[in-house]
Parts: C-alpha cells; sequence; structure tokens
C-alpha cells in the first residue's frame, strides 16, 4: 500500500497567501453580488452593468412575479371559495384557439353562425379576434400573439367595471422584453411591434373588489391568439 507524503512546512501557503486569497475571493464575490447577484434577483443596479446584461429587467420580472403572487394570495384568502366566472374567446381567424363555455349565451349566439373566414368589425376597425373575459378580483389573465421579428399588430382592449392593470410583453428564443405597463387604466389602443420572434401580448389584472369584464381586439399580423393563464 502506497502512503502519500506529507507535505513540508515550506510547501504549505503561508498566512500571508492565505489572506491575500481569502481578500481575492471576497471581492470577486463582491463584484458578483453588484453587478450580478442585485440586478438579476432583486432589480438593484448601482453599476448599470446588469441593465447592459439584461439582468435587471430580469430581477424586475422576479419583484413582480412575487408581488403579483402575494397579492393573489392575499385575495384568495379574503374571498369566499367559489367557482371562477367562465370566459368567453370569440375567434374569426384560422387560428385553433380553445374556448370555454360562454358567460352570456347571446354572445355564442350571435358568433355561431359567422363564417370562419370573415372578420370582425368594431367601431369601423376591422379586428381578426376579440377575447371577452371576466375576472374576479385579484384575478389575473394572459393572451399572446405569435409574431415575427418587425410584425406589426393592432390591439385594442377596455375594462368594463373598473380599471385595470397591464403589463404588455414579450418572450421567445431566451429572449424577453417589456413594452408597456400600466396602472388603473379604463382602456389602451395602439399597435404592438414585436422585437423578436416570439409571443408578444398582454397580461391584465383586476385590483378591483369587484368583476370587471375585459374585452380585447386584435388584428395585423400575427400567427395566432392563444391563452397563456
Amino acid at each position: 500500500m502506497y502512503n502519500q507524503d506529507m507535505p513540508t512546512r515550506h510547501e504549505l501557503p503561508s498566512s500571508k497567501q492565505l489572506i491575500r486569497s481569502t481578500i481575492i475571493a471576497a471581492v470577486v464575490a463582491a463584484v458578483l453580488l453588484v453587478t450580478v447577484v442585485l440586478p438579476a434577483e432583486y432589480a438593484v443596479d448601482p453599476t448599470g452593468i446588469g441593465r447592459t446584461l439584461r439582468l435587471t429587467e430580469m430581477g424586475e420580472i422576479k419583484l413582480q412575479l412575487a408581488e403579483e403572487a402575494e397579492a393573489d394570495r392575499i385575495a384568495q384568502a379574503a374571498l369566499p371559495q367559489t367557482l371562477p366566472q367562465e370566459e368567453t374567446v370569440v375567434t374569426n381567424s384560422s387560428s385553433n384557439i380553445v374556448a370555454s363555455a360562454p358567460t352570456a349565451s347571446a354572445i355564442a349566439e350571435d358568433t355561431a353562425d359567422t363564417p370562419a373566414s370573415e372578420t370582425l368589425t368594431v367601431q369601423d376597425t376591422v379586428w381578426r379576434d376579440e377575447v371577452r373575459v371576466v375576472l374576479t378580483p385579484g384575478q389575473g389573465t394572459e393572451y399572446k400573439l405569435t409574431m415575427e421579428k418587425g410584425a406589426v399588430a393592432r390591439f385594442s382592449w377596455v375594462a368594463e367595471g373598473g380599471p385595470i392593470n397591464f403589463d404588455t410583453h414579450g418572450d421567445g428564443n431566451g429572449q424577453s422584453i417589456t413594452y408597456e405597463r400600466g396602472r388603473g387604466v379604463d382602456a389602451d389602443e395602439g399597435e404592438l411591434t414585436a422585437a423578436f420572434t416570439g409571443n408578444h401580448g398582454w397580461f391584465f389584472r383586476n385590483r378591483n373588489d369587484n368583476d370587471i369584464t375585459l374585452i380585447l381586439y386584435t388584428g395585423g399580423a400575427y400567427g395566432e391568439l392563444k391563452k397563456m393563464i
């Protein structure tokens, strides 16, 4: 059996070397903390490097999700245990969108006889898809469009029954972007230009004490409208 020789005293690191190594390790850890960990986890970016590396945006998303999750927890704890209301998705495009049971039979009757090749016309504007969903207090939902880079989609949405919080963003192929955020907004409309190929759309949250009805219209250059949440 081979017994490994013990190192001699001069082969062992000296106290100065150990102290120097410890200081270097502490400095590296501090740099990583400031430039990587704080921006990515807490959206704190004192140096600006996190923003350049797009880590700060990641931290902002994490904080927003954490806030939404906590608000959901509080809202769910305060609400009675009742079943959520059903939502209606009306689409006249060739996209395959799964629609749940309608909240109003009149909407289903009006759209049942509409050919799939036709488009929606609302307030003198032609749209491809329409979404109607009832959000209870604290409830959120997300809809996104599949888009190629540079494609432009038109949209218009309104919250009936009270203002709503929204986050317009996109993701795909390891990329993410936030286009616009708003709190307590009754309606919005405009164009959404895809910064990259992927899914681009809206997250909505009802922060009112009452139910609201969200109506979303979309049109333009996109593949399909998908319900994410």
